[in-house]
C-alpha cells in the first residue's frame, strides 16, 4: 500500500461517459491504484456498467438515493485503502502518465497536496486548445480569489492530509471548493505541476456548465460556509467569477 493511489469517482447518470472514463483509468502507466466507483442513485444504466467492471481493483458502492457528489465522495474516502487519494469525475479524462507524473512530483518534493494543469474539451473529449496552467503554489488567500484547483487534477497524501479534512460538507453547491479550503486553512498549501495531464470535458448537463448555479454556489461558499460579511462575500464572488471567465476565454 506504500504508493497505492485510491481514485474516487462519483457516478450519477453517467452511462454516456462511464466506460470511457473507467478504461481511461485502466490505461494509466502507473498501475498500483484502486478505483472506487460510487453510484449516487443513478436512474440510467450506470449501475449495470459498474457491475460489469467490478473487480479486486475496481470496487463499486451504491447509494439507494441521489444525495449529491459530496456524499458519494465521502463514501469513497471511507473505503479508500491507498496512501494517496485522487478524484476524478465520471465524464473527464486523464493523460496516461497522469498518476505516475503527479506521484513522482509529490514524492520528489515531499508535497502533500498537488494539482496539475488541464485543458478544456467538449463532451466527446475533443480538445479546444484552452489550457489552464497550474501556478507553482496556491495558498488559502489565493484560492479565495481564484478557484484554480480543479477536482479532477488533485492528489493528496493521506499521511499528512487527514481524512476528516477531506470529508465534504453536504447540502452545498461548491462542496469541493469548500473542502479544498478546509485543507488549505490547515496551513497545507497546494503545489502545481504545470503539465497538461487532464482533459476537462464540458457539456450541457455538467454542473460546471451552469453559470447561474456556479455563481450562486460561490456566494454560498463565501457567505454561508466561510461566514464572510455581505460586502466581503460580494467582493470575492466578483473576483472569483472574473478569474473563472478569464480561464474559459
Amino acid at each position: 500500500m506504500k504508493n497505492r493511489i485510491s481514485i474516487v469517482v462519483p457516478v450519477y447518470n453517467a452511462e454516456r461517459f462511464l466506460v470511457r472514463t473507467i478504461e481511461n483509468i485502466q490505461a494509466q502507466t502507473f498501475q498500483d491504484w484502486e478505483l472506487l466507483l460510487v453510484d449516487d442513485g443513478s436512474t440510467d444504466n450506470s449501475r449495470a456498467i459498474m457491475e460489469r467492471y467490478e473487480s479486486e481493483q475496481i470496487r463499486c458502492f451504491y447509494c439507494p438515493q441521489n444525495l449529491g457528489p459530496a456524499n458519494a465522495r465521502n463514501i469513497g474516502l471511507e473505503h479508500a485503502t491507498g496512501r494517496y487519494i485522487a478524484y476524478q469525475d465520471a465524464d473527464d479524462l486523464w493523460e496516461r502518465e497522469k498518476l505516475s507524473r503527479q506521484l513522482s512530483f509529490m514524492q520528489e518534493h515531499q508535497y502533500a497536496f498537488t494539482f496539475t494543469s488541464y485543458e478544456f474539451a467538449d463532451a466527446d473529449g475533443k480538445r479546444n486548445g484552452r489550457v489552464v496552467h497550474a501556478p507553482r503554489r496556491v495558498t488559502y488567500p489565493e484560492f479565495l480569489k481564484s478557484s484554480t484547483l480543479a477536482s479532477n487534477t488533485l492528489m493528496f497524501d493521506r499521511t499528512v492530509v487527514k481524512d476528516e479534512w477531506l470529508r465534504m460538507p453536504l447540502g452545498v453547491a461548491r462542496e469541493d471548493a469548500a473542502t479544498w479550503m478546509q485543507v488549505l486553512k490547515q496551513g497545507i498549501d497546494a503545489y502545481g505541476l504545470d503539465e497538461v495531464l487532464v482533459l476537462y470535458c464540458r457539456h450541457e448537463s455538467a454542473y460546471s456548465g451552469n453559470k447561474v448555479k456556479a455563481v450562486l454556489g460561490k456566494w454560498q461558499l463565501y457567505y454561508k460556509i466561510e461566514k464572510f460579511s455581505l460586502i466581503k462575500s460580494i467582493y470575492y464572488v466578483i473576483v472569483n467569477t472574473w478569474a473563472a471567465v478569464r480561464r474559459r476565454i
